[in-house]
């Protein structure tokens, strides 16, 4: 590995330039809106396309927690109303096929549980009552029923016969056993016994039945993901399952399944080494169309649409020519297309694929609200209008619909209307940065990198600003034109801010993303690099204010930044790896580390993880660094901070630990410490900033 610590100019102790403060000339966002924002997720058009559904995320202040309801909008953008409130978390809203019911997931009982609301009357009934929480609901062609996926639960294993307290005694809890390889996930932490299976109820309420059965998850890959789908007679369920050997091993291994509703019966559909996932049967109910991809065992590999007859027989890819991956497939109405979602140089579109495997796009600008990472969601009526949720560097999260547009190739989507606006009072007299795209080369080959800056508000191009580099995680995900709460505070603060998607990143190409397979992190550096350098050349970078952050994967780039150059005045790593032998011991994601990501197991390739350790390269650090993670975070986890923690502070570098309690991967469960986040990093650069002397 090149060292470049030579070839930088020295973090200097005293400078001249006066530091560049955000004036008073209109006000900006800060930590505290945090608990303003809201989203808009999981939109659902009604089959006649004159109303949409979803999800609309807000935070509460006094109990620091976050919630959601849902909220509908006719197609013209009136009507706009809450069909649910209050502190509840609600979810995944599906109309009946006949646009008069809605379904969805709501905890506002003991307990989550499957509703349907009857829209002419407002009446709603809760449908289930188990003690596990539905997920995924899926009405029947008729109406008459919903299907949906949850945990039966199995005694919890516990080997010899444990001891009984005497009567009136206070033991302390008991011992944990577990002899499954994965048994505790990020988000929901320890892992329940049991198995994720398909039910049917009757959609007025009644009992549910158990669809599927025997020591399988059904879903998807990961417990209490996944989706289902009924045949158009209403027979048959479609949906995968990890039914194979060894699932918990083979971690991306799904196959598609068909169960019969009454008989109980199984077909297996897939029968290949890597995920089959989405299926969707066309109107007619002669094909399924899914996702997934024959896994090489690579960093990361497209994810192709497939369709095939409903027997299993003639699959074929239908998207190799978009050199995308793609995920939740619907089939128009006329049963001769497919829309997919994709993401595309930073930007995540719907496009409409053919049979023959001709597309074109009908929608732009998909986003999650409230990071720059790619995301959101759609939704279809019949007559072929899409409903989008959208995300600009200007518009944090709103739903738009697109009317059918023509069918000519390549055809430009027709403008979008905008539905919602539910941010415009959190953002009202607020001025944002101004968001630039920006192309450059790298030193190491030449290759064109792709990347953002955000100007501080009210921006003065003939002063000097401080630079934060912000590096994505993943590492295979991508950063893009979308609203980042995060970044936009880090701007308002008074930082450019500079994001790109170095090699690795996805949305670019199947080859563009392998270029660190197995050598990550690597030559990623030259990338992030050259884009400092490029953003130093426009003229209004101070270049003794450098900074970097980033998280998870960005956070292990942040180590790596920092291990190979000191041209930083300072850095804040979140929540990343470190030693790459304890994350593929430890991580939830451990399984699918060491057949992906590496050529092996540790002791059979030490070389292979010691030199792409950050541990490798500590000896090199001189810049200042905190280090801030979740203690409930089972994706990096907190050990691996406290590695880097420790041998930063025995080597002498001036260092902090940042422990958050209850917090998972990301630090966003509670929106005080998603506040906490950037107020932490705005006082540890500002700590290290360069002032006049």
């Amino acid at each position: 590995m090149r060292r470049l610590l030579a070839l930088v100019i020295p973090t200097l102790l005293c400078v001249v330039v006066a530091p560049t403060r955000v004036t008073a000339q209109a006000r900006t966002l800060s930590a505290a809106d945090i608990f303003q924002m809201e989203y808009a997720a999981d939109p659902a058009i009604s089959p006649d396309g004159e109303w949409v559904a979803y999800v609309r995320r807000w935070s509460d202040a006094l109990t620091d927690r976050r919630y959601s309801n849902i909220w509908v909008v006719k197609s013209d953008g009136t009507g706009h109303r809450a069909i649910t409130s209050g502190k509840y978390s609600e979810s995944s809203p599906v109309w009946s096929p006949d646009g008069k019911r809605l379904a969805f997931v709501s905890d506002r009982g003991d307990r989550a549980q499957l509703w349907v609301r009857w829209m002419d009357t407002g009446d709603a009934l809760a449908i289930t009552n188990g003690s596990e929480a539905p997920s995924a609901p899926a009405w029947s062609p008729d109406g008459k029923q919903l299907a949906f996926f949850k945990l039966v639960p199995k005694p919890a294993l516990v080997i010899g016969t444990p001891l009984t307290p005497p009567a009136g005694a206070t033991w302390s809890a008991a011992p944990k056993y577990t002899d499954r390889l994965v048994f505790r996930q990020d988000q929901i932490g320890e892992l329940p016994t049991g198995f994720v299976h398909a039910f049917v109820v009757p959609s007025d309420g009644g009992t549910a039945r158990q669809i599927t059965s025997g020591e399988f998850h059904h879903g998807g890959q990961v417990y209490g993901g996944g989706t289902l789908a009924w045949t158009p007679d209403g027979a048959e369920l479609v949906m995968p399952a990890r039914r194979g050997d060894n699932p918990e091993w083979n971690a991306r291994e799904t196959d598609l399944y068909a169960f019969d509703v009454n008989k109980g019966t199984v077909r297996q559909l897939t029968d290949r080494f890597g995920p089959d996932m989405s299926p969707a049967v066309s109107p007619d109910g002669r094909l399924i169309a899914y996702v997934g991809y024959d896994d090489r065992k690579q960093g990361y590999q497209n994810t192709l649409l497939y369709v095939m007859n409903r027997d299993g027989t003639g699959a074929r890819a239908i998207s190799e020519k978009m050199d995308r991956s793609v995920s939740g497939p619907v089939w128009s109405s006329d049963g001769r297309t497919v829309y997919v979602a994709f993401d595309d140089e930073g930007n995540t579109k719907v496009a409409r694929v053919s049979l023959d495997g001709t597309w074109y796009v009908v929608a732009t600008d998909l986003g999650v609200g409230n990071t720059a990472y790619s995301g959101g969601s759609f939704s279809v009526s019949r007559d072929g209008s899409i409903v989008c949720t959208v995300s600009t560097p200007k518009i944090p999260s709103e739903l738009m619909l697109s009317r059918a547009s023509s069918n000519a190739r390549n055809a430009s989507p027709p403008p979008p209307i905008t539905l919602t606006s539910i941010n415009a009072d959190v953002l009202a007299g607020k001025a944002l940065g101004e968001v630039e795209e920006i192309w450059y080369e790298s030193s190491k080959d030449k290759r064109r990198i792709h990347g953002w800056i955000i100007k501080p508000p009210n921006f003065d191009p003939s002063r000097k600003y401080p630079l934060i580099l912000e590096i994505h995680g993943g590492p295979f995900a991508n950063y893009g034109d979308r609203f980042d709460e995060e970044k936009q505070i880090m701007a308002s603060a008074g930082f450019v801010v500079l994001y790109t998607n170095p090699r690795g990143s996805t949305s670019y190409g199947e080859e563009f993303g392998n270029l660190i397979h197995h050598t990550y992190p690597g030559d990623d550096f030259y990338d992030l690099n050259s884009g400092v350098d490029a953003v130093i050349a426009k003229g209004y970078i101070d270049e003794r204010n450098l900074f970097v952050t980033g998280g998870s994967g960005g956070g292990v780039l942040t180590a790596w930044m920092i291990g190979q150059t000191d041209r930083f005045r300072a850095a804040l790593a979140f929540y990343p790896v470190i030693n790459w032998e304890s994350f593929a011991l430890t991580a939830d994601m451990a399984p699918s580390a060491v057949n992906n990501w590496f050529p092996g197991f540790p002791w059979d390739h030490p070389e292979n993880y010691d030199k792409r350790s950050l541990l490798s390269v500590v000896k090199n650090v001189k810049t200042p660094t905190l280090i801030m993670t979740g203690e409930e975070d089972f994706r990096t986890p907190m050990s691996e901070s406290e590695q880097y923690y420790k041998a930063l502070k025995m080597r002498g570098v001036e260092s902090v630990l940042v422990r958050v309690p209850d917090e998972p991967h990301g630090i966003r469960r509670r929106p005080s410490h998603a506040a906490a986040k950037l107020t932490t990093l705005v006082g540890w650069f500002e700590k290290y900033r360069a002032v006049v002397q």
